[in-house]
């Protein structure tokens, strides 16, 4: 046979593949239009050339820029406002941010100015420090002036007592040092107003704008936490406080007879940590303290210290120190359930019988804090004895106590001021200084734990070590036990040097803190102690752009004396 088998033709032309031929022509000639399509979109893009009136004669160029359209809108003509323009007067963001350098009192070459795009004021009318515009040039030049340090918030400006002057406050930190806290600082503006602009001529120097120094209002609300504080009287809530915002640390009262009763009391009584080291009185106290949150009640506290002689300059202890001139307790009442016992006795005197209220006493600091969560009497006393060292307070949060009761620490803060006087002197040196801690007295007469330490830290030898970590002619803040500040006088060929002791005018006869700590001490003047030197030393060597320690930086020998040294990273 000459022909195939019909078995043999090609596939084809066999039926079932027809179908799927037909499926792909057409998609061949639909994506052979759809490249046509682009191919002539492309084309005509490319050849459009549409009337462009910036390529015109310059007649048509002019009448373009200027022409007014017939639109349901209205033309405006005013100049348009950029983001520096728009920015809304009170935010506070933009403080946040911000930085300046501190000055004193002085003229500005090269003065900020602002200008409104209508002026209808009258020149000779006092300046409105109130006015948006006002407050952001203000803000502006503070944040220009004052470079470093960081601001946390501003204040509204107040008027000052020229017509042409506005007061401002502002709490703050400097931008390098380990302090994490912020100050407050209130200033005075003198503003110049030529017609329609506004210009900052000088600002003044720390705390002039004593006008924006603002007074707590009187708020009943009751303090975050637990139940107890309820029941006292004070001003202010749980907060930072504002900017300029005076002092208030008046102690707390109870509002009435209802309120005491209803309450639940902790007091510790007797002890020996009254006459020791102001850091083993706050050991102690944080234990009473933790347990009465533990507990739930109010701990009633002594307000006055017994301070050890290593502190005052009569060299023997000094009893009735108030608990204000070091602490800060505005922030303790505000944060925890704290009375008085001054005040609680007058009152448990008054009521306890007619109300039957009870009193519960541990005698041992061995009883448990878990144990005294079930007693009811309005009052728990904690009796400790005369027997060193069984009768020290701390030792009730000893043991397994100690995973129960836990020491809050952060209710402790420095007096505001004590604060106060850190931001003075810091403002005085314009944040820009680098800190050096230098510690000799008994360790440096004591050669047996400390056998380098008098010869590491001659003027000699504190020049040869700081040369390669102080830049020459620094600002240098030098916080030290050393009573005579001439025994340094030879860094002052390298340094501009800085001792607490320049500064004496913060704390004189004449000065805010002299006639603020009197007020607390019934009218008698109050002693700046070594404690008060020590914690404005301390801070003000944290807030240096560079720190130099004695131990590990200055000297081989160890902080605690021989052998004592850390090796932990060794």
């Amino acid at each position: 046979m000459l022909g195939r088998p019909v078995s043999y033709r090609t596939r084809s032309s066999r039926p079932e593949s027809l179908g799927k031929n037909s499926l792909h022509m057409i998609a061949n000639i639909c994506l052979t239009i759809f490249v046509i399509g682009a191919l002539v979109v492309t084309i005509i893009a490319a050849t459009y050339e549409p009337d462009d009136p910036l390529f015109q004669s310059p007649t048509k160029i002019t009448t373009f820029l200027t022409s007014i359209s017939n639109s349901t809108f209205q033309s405006n003509n005013t100049v348009i406002r950029t983001g520096e323009d728009l920015m809304a007067a009170n935010q506070t963001a933009l403080a946040t941010f911000g930085s300046g350098t501190d000055a004193a009192e002085t003229k500005e070459t090269n003065s900020y100015e602002t200008s409104s795009s209508e002026c209808e004021v009258d020149p000779k009318e006092p300046l409105d420090c109130k006015d948006p515009e006002v407050f952001q040039l203000m803000m502006q030049k503070a944040i220009e002036r004052f470079k470093d340090i960081h601001f946390n918030r501003f204040g509204k400006p107040t008027p000052g007592p020229e017509g042409n002057t506005c007061d401002m406050a502002w709490r703050f930190r400097p931008k390098q040092g380990k302090a994490t806290g912020f100050n407050k600082d209130y200033r005075r503006f003198v503003i110049n107003r030529d017609n329609c602009t506004l210009s900052v001529v000088s600002i003044g120097e720390y705390h002039s704008g004593v006008n924006a120094r603002k007074k707590k209002k009187k708020n009943k609300n009751k303090i975050p936490g637990y139940e107890p504080a309820s029941g006292l009287q004070d001003q202010g809530s749980f907060s930072l406080p504002a900017a300029g915002e005076m002092l208030n640390d008046s102690l707390p009262v109870v509002e009435s007879e209802r309120e005491f009763i209803r309450r639940k009391y902790l007091i510790y009584v007797g002890g020996a940590d009254r006459c020791k080291s102001m850091k083993h009185y706050l050991w102690s106290f944080l234990c009473a303290l933790g347990e009465a949150q533990y507990l739930k009640r109010t701990l009633v506290m002594d307000m006055t210290l017994y301070l050890s002689s290593v502190y005052t300059s009569s060299n023997l202890d000094e009893e009735g120190k108030d608990f204000r001139f070091y602490f800060d307790f505005e922030h303790l009442k505000q944060a925890a359930s704290v009375l008085d016992q001054d005040q609680f006795w007058q009152l448990w005197d008054k009521w306890q019988r007619k109300d039957k209220l009870s009193l519960y006493v541990a005698e041992d600091f061995r009883v448990s804090p878990k144990k005294l969560t079930e007693v009811k009497h309005s009052l728990i006393m904690r009796k400790l004895g005369f027997v060193e060292p069984d009768n020290y307070w701390y030792r009730v949060c000893e043991g397994e106590t100690g995973s129960v009761v836990q020491r809050p620490w952060n209710l402790i803060r420095k007096s505001r001021r004590l604060m106060d006087l850190v931001a003075a002197i810091g403002s005085k040196l314009n944040w820009d200084y680098d800190s050096v801690h230098i510690v000799r007295g008994e360790k440096a007469r004591n050669r047996h734990l400390w056998p380098n330490l008098a010869q590491d830290t001659s003027p000699d030898a504190l020049l040869s070590t700081l040369q390669n970590k102080i830049k020459d002619g620094r600002d240098v803040y030098i916080a030290t036990n050393e009573p005579e500040t001439s025994f340094f006088e030879p860094l002052k060929h390298k340094y501009t040097t800085h001792f607490l002791n320049d500064y004496k005018e913060l704390w004189d006869q004449s000065s805010e803190w002299y006639s603020d700590t009197a007020k607390l001490n019934n009218g008698a003047p109050v002693e700046f102690d070594d404690y008060m030197r020590a914690s404005v030393d301390a801070e003000l060597f944290l807030r240096g752009k560079k720190q130099i320690e004695t131990f590990n930086y200055l000297t081989n020998d160890c902080k605690d004396g021989v052998n004592t040294c850390n090796t932990a990273a060794i």
